[in-house]
């Protein structure tokens, strides 16, 4: 196979991949060798090895686990030390992880991992659990392996609104 085709091949995984498997997110961290190919003088050209290369990497994927990921963020809360309990017990309802918490003369400033899906509109709960006396600050950590029922529910609304299309 001529070298001028594993570009088009390559060509033809990205954009599979930027199209997305799982509910149509893009794929990313992924490896692909190409091991062997074939062409034909006449019928081979660049759009059919992109093609190619479109459907293996679709059929691949159809082989393997792929997981979904979903973005955690660091939220760092002050509050009054009476609303300790009620957001802690509202940040592990939201599936958060409480990193720790710094006291700090009748103020308390509580670390944790939150995903950001169940923080978007965490202001206003925030205030009403606290008096208005509650803020916090929000910055991107990492990214995890979304839960089944996640995963789950994102995969059948991706569905949904596909077959609306």
């Amino acid at each position: 196979m001529p070298r001028q085709y594993i570009s088009a091949i390559d060509k033809g995984i990205q954009e599979a991949a930027a199209r997305g498997f799982l509910a149509g997110y893009q794929v990313v961290d992924f490896r692909v060798r190409v091991y062997d190919g074939s062409y034909h003088t006449v019928d081979s050209s660049e759009m059919a090895f992109k093609v190619a290369g479109s459907m293996a990497f679709k059929k691949a994927m159809g082989s393997l686990k792929p997981i979904l990921l979903e973005p955690i963020v660091l939220l760092a809360i002050s509050i009054a030390d009476e609303s300790m309990g009620d957001v802690i017990g509202d940040l592990s309802s939201r599936r958060g992880k409480v990193l720790g918490s710094d006291s700090q003369v009748g103020n308390m400033e509580i670390k944790a991992h939150v995903p950001m899906s169940e923080v978007l509109r965490y202001a206003p709960d925030l205030r009403s659990m606290t008096g208005g006396q509650g803020f916090f600050t929000m910055e991107f950590a990492h990214y995890e392996e979304a839960p089944q029922p996640v995963v789950e529910k994102v995969i059948a609304e991706h569905q949904k609104s596909r077959s609306a299309e």
